[in-house]
Order: C-alpha cells, then structure tokens, then sequence
C-alpha cells in the first residue's frame, strides 16, 4: 500500500452516500461511555431491535443465495503469505491442528460483520469507506464530532463480477486459515438484514473454502433486543445447521453468547431447551462475559466453558491465570482473549496498548496459564481499532506476530528463528495532540489503563544475534539485539521511523514506517500503527 493511497483513504473524499447508521434508535452518539471491553451498542448496516434493517450502500450485490457464486479474487493478494513473510517456517493448517489434537487448543478471531473487505464493490479511492467512514465529513457530517468513524480500514480489494460478497468472505477466510486460525466467532448482531446476510454468506464461505474452518456462534446480547429464548434459538439453528458452525466431538454445538449476564441463567436454560426440542439440536453453553468475576458461579451448572472480553491494556492482565484456574476447577475449558489495542473515536475513549505490549503480553498468559481457546478481539471491529485482520495501517503485522505466538500455543515450542525479521510500530502523532480540524469530542483513557505514552517500538526477530540501526525523525541510533525475540523502545519524534539490521557491517532486514510522525494533526488517531520487513 503506497503512502499516496494510505494518505487519501485518511482523508477521504467530499462525498456522501446512501447512509448506514451505526446507531440503533435511543443509543445515540452521546450515549454514556461503555465499561471496560463493552463495544458500542448497535452497528453499521445492522437492525436495532425491532426495527428495519438499513438499507445496503451501493448496488449489485444480489441475493446472497443466487447468482454463479464466487468469481475470481481479480488479483487481489490479501489471502496470500509471501515466502520470506515470517521470522520461522509456519507449518501449514492441518499440521497445526494435528499438532494441537482435536478440539484442543483451538483459536479463533472474532468477526464482526459491518466491516467486510468491501460495503459496496467500488474501488477503494471512491468507496464507502473512503467517502463517509475515514471521512469526517462523511454520512452527512454524522461523524464530524468526532473526526470521523473510521482511523483504519480493511486492505482494499478490486470490484468483482457475481457474487462478490461471497468471494469477499471466502478471502478473509483464506487469510485467518493461512494465519493459523481454526475459526472465526461470529457477532450475531440481529435477525435480520444485512448483517445477518452477511452471516450466512460466511458460513458459506468457510464450508466452501475448508470444512475444517470453523463458526463459533456469539450472540451479542448489547444489540440482540429479543426477550423470547425461542426466537433466538431458531435464528441459532438456522446458522447451527450448516456445516461450518462450530461443535465438539460428540456433537453439540458450541454457543458463546457476547456479555451473557444480560440474561440470567433461566433464561438461557430455557433458550437451550428450545434448541433441544424445537431444532434436535444439543448445546455446548459458552458464555462470553463483560464481568467474569461476577456471574461465572450463577453460570456454571449450564455451562461447557467460559471466555470474558477482557481489558485491552498490557497492564489490564494480572486476573488471567486466576479466571484459568476458576474456570479449569470447575472443569470447564477457557477461552482467552487475545487482543491489540482498542481506540473508539466514537465513544470519546481509547486503552494504552505499549506499542505491541499488549498483543506480546495477552498471548504470553494465554501459553503460559493454560488456556484452552483463544479469542482474538477482534479480527475485523474497525470502530474500536481492534483489528488483527489486514489493514492499510498495519499491513499484515499484527496478524504476522500473531502465527508466531499461535504456532507455541498449539504446538508447545516455539517455532526456530530462520530469517531476520523487524517489526516497527509507532503512533503517527502524539498522545497529548489537540486535533485543529472540527473534531469536538476527543479520545481520553479508559480506567485500569496504562499510562499514555510516546514511544516507537523495534521488535527484532533475529536467527543470530546483530546490531539493529534505527531512525526515528532525523535521530539515528544502533542497539545490540540477541538472537531470538527481542523489544527495544525509541522515544517518539516527529518525521519518519525506520529500523534495519546490520550484520558483518552488511545491511539487511529492514522496516520503514509509511506515514510520518506529525506535530500538528487535523483528526485525533491514537491507535499504533505498525510495519514489518517480512512484506513489501
């Protein structure tokens, strides 16, 4: 992705489409801040509860389940790993399933379905993610107040003939497989529209692409209104009943409801009662709470296992082996959160991820406190700036150190260091910045966060052990790196970041930044930004 691209998709166009409101009726913009983890309420081309599904941007998307299916990917790479792309040799998907044993050590990325590859198959530089969503003036100037919806976005891909929402997903599962991934849990946000379309087109596309590809079922209870178990549970058994949707060995369909405590425990047992005689369809309950510490005993008798969102700061994790060794006493499986960083424009609130710290430290409790699965947070939420998933600011970087932590965790060792391999990540401005354009409500910490800091981040992944030659604004420096996985901190300066090794007086691996660091900024973005050598 070139500098001039990235540059105009940041600013976006002067230009206002068909509208998707990410609002559901009575959850507007200024409603209160959410709790730690908690997303915002309602979503992009979704349905509030009860209402009217919102009218799909652009047109020609056809009826899901017509048309000559899939058409070729028309050169788009994003599903595909270069050679030379990572520090060791990944083994492909089914080694590292057979490595992990079956229904063991499974992970997935969550995946929320208002922020697919593409909203309209329009070429990036005029789509709907360029003209209203990285646009502040974008949607008619909705997203103003806060300097527009959208800080990144998906890497773009070119229009497609047929079925290209089809082909879209197939894509993105083809990346996450490629990563290592098992699955994706899918953010079942409503009933009905295109938000629940796009749901059943990706439990075709992961049936199409690998039936090993699993769809863990997540009911999100911050945007699913209904107080009747049964209409859930026929649209749970609507999805439950295709091939791709995740069960376990003996059969039962694994449900892992988001913030689970909206309902009590007699609610979901009547849910699943429901499943049983409506469907014939037997459950594995694993709830997905926002408090763990406070529902998980109510829960337990009706549960397979237990996940919590999770706090989104490097500081936020010392409870992890606790809530593991909760969950493994009562003998049942944890899911981990896994997670980057999290900056909502939108709700006025961002968590300090320390760079990579959080991705590296999230992953470190989830080896090492014996978690079961692992939940990536998320694999595509662009409105919280959670995404591993590709993207224009990040490339394949958070996706790329995620199969090397992925390999240990299913495998047991860690993979062999077999070609240098940098990674840069850097804010492109500062923390404390006062944005200048006609962004009002600007982000500020979350409680339980880290400070905010001011610092760009060499993360060196060396097959022996170098000097490693920095530049951060126009300040060059060396430091020592030993062999293996190694993190060094730069302060923050304005002008370009870049990193390269240097061995026997002979450069090598090097990563460089695309977007510089700026003093004065017109849009408040404090999510990181991050590159690495492993990829042009």
């Amino acid at each position: 992705m070139t500098l001039v691209l990235s540059g105009f998709l940041l600013l976006g166009v002067c230009a206002v489409g068909t509208a998707l409101d990410p609002f559901t009726a009575g959850a507007g913009q200024d409603t209160a801040v959410p709790g730690i983890g908690e997303p915002w309420p309602a979503a992009p081309g979704g349905s509030g509860a009860g209402g009217r599904a919102a009218p799909a941007p652009g047109k020609g998307q056809g009826d899901p389940g017509k048309g000559k299916g899939p058409a070729p990917d028309a050169g788009d790479t994003g599903d595909h790993r270069p050679a030379g792309a990572l520090p060791f040799d990944m083994p492909e998907p089914a080694a590292l399933r057979a490595a992990a044993g079956p229904g063991k050590k499974l992970v997935f990325a969550h995946y929320f379905t208002p922020y697919p590859l593409s909203l309209d198959n329009v070429r990036a530089d005029k789509d709907y993610y360029t003209r209203n969503y990285l646009n502040p003036d974008g949607e008619n100037g909705k997203h103003e107040r806060y300097g527009g919806l959208l800080r990144d976005r998906p890497l773009p891909v070119k229009p497609k003939g047929g079925n290209w929402e089809l082909a879209n997903l197939r894509q993105e599962v083809r990346t996450a497989r490629t990563a290592g991934l098992d699955g994706f849990t899918l953010d079942m946000l409503s009933l009905s529209g295109h938000n629940w379309d796009r749901a059943n087109l990706l439990m075709e596309a992961a049936r199409s692409v690998d039936p090993g590809f699993k769809i863990m079922l997540m009911p999100d209870m911050t945007s699913l209104k209904t107080d009747d178990p049964a209409v859930l549970a026929d649209a749970v058994a609507a999805l439950g009943r295709t091939p791709a949707a995740h069960r376990l060995g003996d059969g039962r369909l694994v449900v892992s409801p988001f913030k689970a405590e909206a309902k009590d425990p007699a609610w979901w047992s009547r849910f699943m009662d429901q499943l049983k005689s409506r469907h014939g369809i037997r459950t594995a309950f694993v709830p997905t709470f926002l408090d763990f510490d406070s529902h998980h005993e109510r829960f337990a008798p009706i549960s397979h296992g237990f996940s919590e969102w999770g706090s989104r700061s490097y500081v936020g994790q010392d409870g992890a082996a606790r809530d593991v060794r909760r969950a493994h006493d009562m003998g049942k499986v944890w899911m981990q959160p896994v997670s980057v960083q999290d900056a909502r424009p939108n709700q006025g609130v961002f968590d300090e991820a320390g760079n990579t710290a959080t991705l590296r430290t999230t992953w470190t409790r989830a080896i090492e406190d014996g978690a079961d699965w692992v939940q990536l947070t998320t694999w595509n939420d662009y409105s919280e700036g959670t995404q591993f998933a590709p993207s224009v600011h990040n490339g394949h970087a958070y996706l790329d150190l995620t199969s090397y932590y992925l390999t240990r965790f299913k495998t047991g060792s860690w993979p062999k260091i077999v070609r240098d391999t940098l990674y840069v990540s850097a804010r492109t401005q500062f923390a404390s910045a006062d944005p200048t354009g006609d962004q009002s409500l600007t982000m500020s910490l979350r409680k339980g966060s880290a400070a905010a800091r001011d610092t760009v981040e060499v993360l060196s992944f060396l097959k022996a052990p170098a000097t490693v030659r920095t530049r951060t604004g126009s300040t060059t420096s060396t430091h020592e790196a030993p062999s293996g996985l190694h993190s060094k901190l730069l302060p923050l300066r304005t002008g370009s970041n870049s990193a390269v090794v240097v061995r026997g007086g002979k450069p090598g691996a090097k990563a460089e930044m695309p977007r510089p660091v700026q003093r004065t900024v017109k849009v408040q973005d404090l999510q990181y930004h991050a590159v690495t050598s492993g990829r042009n």
